[in-house]
């Protein structure tokens, strides 16, 4: 498995046992490129989550991607080995951050 593949599937066990609902997303073909690598809702909240391994950067068109979805409400994370364990609590300070 690569890093990022690791990261991946440490954050889609934290998201299933939170009880989101998420999904991968792919930007084959039929996908859009620059989506984040997973989409979810949690309470209410449109989120989604861009994975990054050693010390991967996302690209232009993904981190436009994530500020769409910023100013439109949802929340956008970027995350990676450094942080993947805390994703619940990101996902939660996002949303109670909101008033």
């Amino acid at each position: 498995m690569t890093p990022e593949g690791k990261v991946k599937k440490i954050g889609r066990a934290t998201m299933t046992k939170m009880g989101m609902y998420h999904f991968p997303t792919f930007s084959g073909g039929y996908g859009r490129s620059g989506v984040p690598d997973d989409i979810g809702c949690y309470q209410g909240i449109f989120v989604a989550v861009e994975y990054k391994a050693n010390g991967g950067k996302p690209t232009a068109l993904q981190l436009k991607n994530m500020d769409d979805i910023r100013k439109s409400g949802g929340v956008a994370l970027l995350v990676d080995e450094t942080n993947v364990h805390q994703l619940e609590e990101l996902i939660n300070h996002e949303i109670q951050s909101r008033g």
